[in-house]
């Protein structure tokens, strides 16, 4: 060995054991792992997702709020921002205007009344947004009817209501929705665990005679709300908040194996725009294994966005969402959004 060896040799140290035969076969074990968890949730291998993003428009075309604070006892309808239009929420000429703003689905709230009917209407009591009082099932659908259901809105304190005088008489039940939008896909939303609202929204579409069992049909709530439901139509949505957050929970828990979670067969999962990244094999890997269990997957705003809802409501939100995305999306601002996403024109 020369001077030249032994001064290489001093630099690398002694010579180095050889690696055992249990620690290789491990090493090559733990990257086959790796590497089968990679391309099994690999998004670019997966198949190209079939159809279009829906956008669902929540409560129709609706004044925004500050959801900073919000309880189950405030009054949101004075909180809103400065209004920008006089549509007002549930209500039939919003549910019109937000499906001509691109809404490919109408969510909208109801509530059992006196005679059997459902209201549409977002408030189980009248004292927040009508110029009446007390509670929605203490009266008949026309006496609903005769109320100003936008006369409890303002944006300065209740200084000026910019909507008093302009809800008279708007308030529509499940039936007159029906009769003008049945030809629409609609989302209904429970808003009680009262059983009996489920049947009656049965009852309704059999009036209008429109056959609830269609996928463009939605029905969300409690889940004892939904059993008739589900027994009638197997094939519309329905989505009860325990079960969603049981699929959703689920997929992140088991979605790397490639198993999947029974849970979200013919469920929803819930994809919050600020988690995409928890979520394997998002998007196009993900909605492949949906489709194939009839799972919906709904895209709602950021769980961290104090001043949002459940929805998106700034146009910026629509970068964040994958254009290979073909789920629905829940909207709170139709108005704006929608018509942000038409192409545009040379």
């Amino acid at each position: 060995m020369t001077d030249s060896d032994d001064w290489a040799a001093s630099l690398s140290g002694p010579p180095k054991k050889p690696m055992k035969r249990g620690t290789k076969i491990f090493l090559w074990l733990f990257a086959a792992l790796v590497a089968w968890l990679t391309l099994s949730n690999a998004t670019w291998l997966a198949p190209d997702p079939v159809g279009k993003r829906v956008l669902i428009a929540h409560r129709g075309v609706s004044q925004l709020f500050d959801h900073r604070g919000v309880t189950d006892d405030s009054c949101t309808a004075t909180r809103i921002y400065p209004p920008e239009h006089a549509y007002i929420e549930n209500s039939l000429p919003s549910m019109k205007v937000a499906i001509g703003r691109d809404a490919g689905a109408v969510k909208f709230d109801v509530a059992a009344t006196k005679d059997g009917r459902l209201a549409v209407f977002h408030d189980w009591t009248l004292d927040c947004r009508t110029d009446g009082k007390g509670n929605i099932r203490d009266r008949t659908m026309a006496e609903l009817k005769r109320l100003d259901i936008g006369y409890g809105y303002t944006a300065d304190g209740g200084k000026t209501f910019p909507l008093r005088g302009k809800g008279e008489g708007l308030m529509p039940s499940l039936d007159d929705v029906l009769r003008d939008l049945g030809h629409a896909s609609l989302i209904v939303n429970f808003k009680s665990r009262d059983p009996r609202e489920g049947a009656l929204a049965l009852a309704a579409f059999a009036r209008a005679g429109i056959d609830p069992n269609q996928p463009r049909f939605g029905f969300f709530g409690n889940a004892r709300v939904l059993r008739p439901i589900r027994a009638r139509a197997p094939r519309a949505w329905t989505l009860d908040p325990e079960g969603a957050k049981r699929c959703t929970g689920d997929y992140i828990k088991f979605g790397w194996s490639g198993w999947y979670p029974p849970s979200c067969v013919g469920g929803t999962i819930i994809v919050p725009l600020d988690y995409q990244w928890a979520y394997w094999g998002w998007p196009d890997r993900l909605q492949a294994r949906a489709a194939a269990h009839g799972t919906r997957v709904l895209m709602t705003g950021a769980r961290g966005d104090k001043h949002g809802g459940m929805g998106l409501w700034r146009v910026d939100q629509l970068t964040r969402i994958p254009a290979s995305f073909t789920g629905y999306v829940w909207i709170d601002d139709i108005y704006n959004l929608g018509p942000a996403l038409r192409p545009r024109q040379k």
